[in-house]
């Protein structure tokens, strides 16, 4: 688990001297050299506890060689060590034997069979019959410890790996050893389920059949599962994973270990969603509506309709009567054909990939940024911004909470109410609805007051534990009844008071990075660039580009509800569930003359559809996927689409045929050249970049200039120079020089750079990373550099006073919800909580409810709808505050919310 150093400790493992680092276990030591010590309890991410003794082996420290657990054992120089004498394979034979002694000999029908660490040591580790004759321990078979997990105790060895991982990687310690001696077993507490967003890694990492996932029990055996390497996109952590399956059937996926990602876990919902893939209700044919009801129909006819309907829109309106929601779901690939269509030959930037529940693109690009690795620096800074990462970002909670714990980061909050960090935080600072921007303005002001709510000697605490160094902060839109400028006014704060900082984005939809790299976003080109700065780079490539910066989400629903908009198309976008105004959500939705809807699954929105276009889906499509941090990696195919259903950038491209216009594109491997060309965030990718042995490839760039104060570090001023030198250049020979002058100097202050990658380290193993640093001038002849033209401003914010009959909405989200590919999963369907109002136990008693009692939430406004809940006290949630969970069953809290107001206020009473 120690990382290289220039120092390293000589031991002989087998009569063969071989270099280990220093601290490093023998195990790990024996095994980067070749040399398989058979283990049970011990993984490598996690720490080792000896439990198994199936590694001991002969170790001499120079007193003499003797048994030793080799999973416990730091090396030390001149040790020896012998895997394979006649007494490590005794002993090792023993340990087997006891293991076997009470194990069932069920592996014919067990899951893991063909997979099992057990029963492949026992043929090459075993003593290849048992002396035992006694009756085996018997136990009820199988037990379910939750939803997705089943639990069978007979063939548990007590290996310590579930119970570990629930306690000391996921926090959740809902599972453990009880009883004693010969009736020792792993099991919940009474009425306490392993209700753990993480319980399918135990699942994973069980070396026995004793953990079984309900959705994959007795659906095939691994030799008949063929897999492929893929990407998680169920959220935009990007987990690495291998998608298996049989029969053209998904059946199975698994985490896989990477470094600067996932580390081999997975949350639940990534882990078992491909059930939405197979979903009996999957679009798998176009769609028209003809009256009330939908007929089949060709795709001929459907995109026909559909282009018809556009130019329709393009000459009543112009392209400003044409919109397009969504792309998140998208492939790179998908998501930057889409863009060229909409931009480039439409003509319209009404485009954007989130759903009012993210944060502008100016905010994502115009902050330095922050990877992974750089957030859970060893001893380093975090400050959590706004969101909930175990809700939103389950894996990323996963190496935050492994920073903090394991490896001594420091971790400051402001949030809307506490996390599921919280308890590890060394401060939270809960601020009220609204008082985001004044809290962050308080912590990095030189002298700390009172601010949203939170006392001033909190927030002087809390801005001594930020100490000088450098601070990552991770920022997403917690609260969704706020509106977007609270938080990018917050971060704004603490970009302008912190000398040394970072930002993370935490958008939470799956290739929401990668779609606002391919320009679907308004006044964004593919880049990272502006329309201004790109339009004459793209025209080259384009047809056309818009003239002016068009309109957001809210924008464009707005102009559809108000009439103005002809034509709105859906890329894989429900704003009925998932824009937090169901109100304006709703009569865009009828205001607008067609709506378009390119899907997976029949949606709320889809259904309200005039056209519905199917699409192929995750594990159906060939392409590449970007994450929070900007790496972008390989997704792959294994099953074929449903149906006639097609990838989103063939989509695109028929449109644009029946519109007149030809994008270019004849395969998904084209769209990726036409992208590494045009796209200064891409340029100089090739797919083996991406795709060398499942390695994923950071596109690492500098952040742009602002008119503000200068945090970025990275650019050293004698490249910067160099690189001016370079631009005045008059002759090419004196351009060649000077570029060359620039790119050493570039290069010297890179390698100072301690997170800085080795861009030719293309043939690396999965968990290196791969830097590729675009350094070039704006008006070089490979186009716009990256971030040209985008500068973030922090908004000013005007958050109202609040009186004290009203309430604030706090509505954020959780992890299992009313989503889409959620509710056709049908392990994962019946796992949404449901929604229950939390109050501070201060509104709790002023409002006179009891804990457990109904009560209507309705806006203080009025003119939006109302929600009948539970209502629960909770400490976590500040005063003033309405704590709701967004999207859940039993409690649409998009229905008070008016997106035109900073904040949302409600009414809280008894229900009649």
């Amino acid at each position: 688990m120690s990382d290289a150093t220039e120092t390293s400790v000589k031991i002989t493992v087998d009569g063969v001297e071989i270099d280990a680092r220093p601290d490093e276990l023998v195990i790990e030591a024996a095994e980067r050299h070749g040399t398989f010590i058979p283990r049970f309890c011990y993984h490598p991410r996690m720490n080792p506890v000896g439990m198994c003794r199936m590694c001991i082996v002969e170790i001499d420290t120079g007193r003499g060689p003797a048994l030793q657990p080799s999973c416990m054992i730091p090396v030390s120089d001149g040790m020896t060590v012998v895997t394979d004498s006649d007494v490590t394979k005794k002993a090792q034979d023993g340990v087997l034997e006891f293991l076997l002694a009470n194990h069932p000999l069920d592996c014919p029908v067990c899951d893991k069979g063909g997979e099992c660490p057990l029963q492949d040591q026992a043929y090459s580790h075993g003593p290849g019959e048992s002396r035992f004759i006694e009756e085996k321990r018997h136990f009820e078979k199988p037990i379910p410890i939750s939803d997705l997990v089943h639990l069978d105790r007979e063939r548990c060895i007590l290996c310590d790996r579930c119970t570990r991982f629930a306690d000391e990687v996921a926090g959740d310690a809902l599972i453990h050893f009880i009883d004693r001696g010969n009736q020792t077993q792993v099991n919940t507490f009474p009425d306490e389920p392993f209700a753990s967003y993480f319980s399918g890694n135990t699942v994973q990492i069980c070396p026995v059949g004793a953990l079984t996932a309900e959705p994959y029990r007795f659906k095939a055996r691994p030799w008949d599962l063929d897999q492929v390497e893929s990407t998680c996109t169920s959220c935009s952590v990007g987990c690495r994973v291998v998608v298996q399956a049989s029969r053209n059937e998904v059946l199975r996926t698994q985490g896989v270990d990477i470094d600067p990602v996932n580390w081999g876990w997975l949350c639940d919902k990534g882990r078992f969603d491909f059930q939405s893939i197979h979903a009996e209700d999957r679009l798998a044919e176009p769609l028209v509506r003809e009256g009330d009801a939908y007929q089949r129909t060709s795709w001929a006819d459907a995109l026909g309709r559909s282009s018809d309907a556009i130019t329709a829109a393009l000459d009543s309106a112009g392209p400003t009567g044409i919109g397009v929601v969504g792309g998140a779901r998208l492939t790179n690939e998908d998501a930057y054909a889409w863009a060229k269509l909409a931009k480039g030959v439409i003509g319209t930037d009404n485009v954007d990939c989130q759903l009012g529940d993210g944060l502008p693109a100016e905010v994502v690009f115009g902050l330095p940024k922050a990877t992974i690795d750089e957030a859970c620096t060893p001893g380093g800074t975090i400050l959590l911004l706004g969101v909930d990462p175990k809700e939103e970002l389950p894996v990323l909670y996963l190496r935050l909470r492994h920073a903090i714990v394991e490896d001594g980061a420091t971790l400051v909050e402001i949030v809307p109410h506490a996390t599921g960090l919280s308890k590890l935080a060394a401060h939270t600072l809960a601020y009220g609805p609204g008082g985001a921007a004044d809290v962050a303005a308080s912590l990095v002001s030189s002298s700390p007051a009172a601010a949203g709510g939170i006392d001033g000697n909190d927030i002087a605490a809390a801005k001594n534990a930020l100490g000088d160094g450098p601070v990552t902060v991770i920022v997403g839109r917690g609260n969704l009844a706020d509106s977007a400028d609270v938080i990018t006014a917050a971060a704004g704060a603490l970009f302008d008071g912190l000398d040394d900082v970072r930002f993370l984005s935490a958008l939470r939809r799956g290739n929401v990075h990668g779609a606002l790299d391919a320009g679907l976003a308004p006044g964004i080109l593919p880049g990272r660039v502006s329309l201004d700065e790109g339009r004459a780079h793209f025209h080259e490539t384009w047809s056309t580009v818009p003239s002016a910066d068009g309109l957001d989400t809210t924008g464009i629903l707005q102009a559809a509800a108000d009439g103005k908009l002809d034509v709105l198309v859906l890329l894989g976008a429900d704003p009925l569930t998932d824009f937090p105004d169901t109100d304006l959500a709703t009569r865009a939705l009828a205001g607008a003359r067609t709506v378009i809807a390119v899907d997976t699954l029949p949606t709320a929105s889809v259904k309200q559809a005039d056209i519905v276009l199917p699409a192929a889906g995750y594990a159906e499509t060939d392409g590449t996927t970007t994450n929070l941090e900007g790496r972008i990696s390989r997704l792959a195919p294994k099953v074929t689409a449903p149906g006639t259903a097609r990838a989103d950038w063939i989509i695109a491209a028929e449109l644009a045929f029946r519109l007149g216009d030809d994008l270019g594109l004849e395969s998904a491997h084209a769209v990726f050249e036409e992208l590494t060309a045009v796209s200064a965030v891409h340029r100089g990718l090739t797919i083996e970049d991406v795709d060398i042995d499942g390695t994923v490839v950071p596109v690492h760039v500098e952040a742009p200039q602002s008119d503000g104060p200068s945090h970025d570090a990275d650019v050293d001023p004698e490249a910067a120079e160099a690189a001016v030198a370079a631009e005045a250049a008059e002759s090419d020979d004196e351009a060649q020089a000077a570029e060359a002058e620039a790119t050493e100097a570039q290069a010297g202050a890179d390698n100072d750079d301690a997170g800085a990658g080795d861009p030719g380290s293309g043939g690396t193993d999965s968990d290196e990373e791969i830097d590729t640093e675009v350094v070039e001038s704006p008006d070089g002849p490979s186009g716009p550099a990256v971030g040209a033209g985008i500068t973030f401003v922090a908004p000013t914010v005007e958050v109202p006073q609040i009186d004290g009959y009203r309430l604030r909405l706090v509505t954020t989200r959780a992890l299992y919800d009313m989503g889409a590919a959620t509710q056709a999963s049908p392990s994962l369907a019946k796992l949404p909580h449901g929604a229950t109002l939390r109050l501070h136990p201060y509104d709790f008693d002023r409002l006179g409810v009891t804990a457990g009692s109904t009560v209507k939430v309705s806006n203080a406004e009025g003119g939006r709808g109302t929600i009948t809940v539970p209502v629960e006290p909770s400490d976590g949630v500040p005063r003033g505050a309405a704590l709701v969970a967004y999207a859940q069953p039993g409690g649409a809290t998009a229905g008070l919310i008016d997106v035109s107001r900073p904040v949302t206020d409600v009414r809280v009473e008894l229900a009649p």
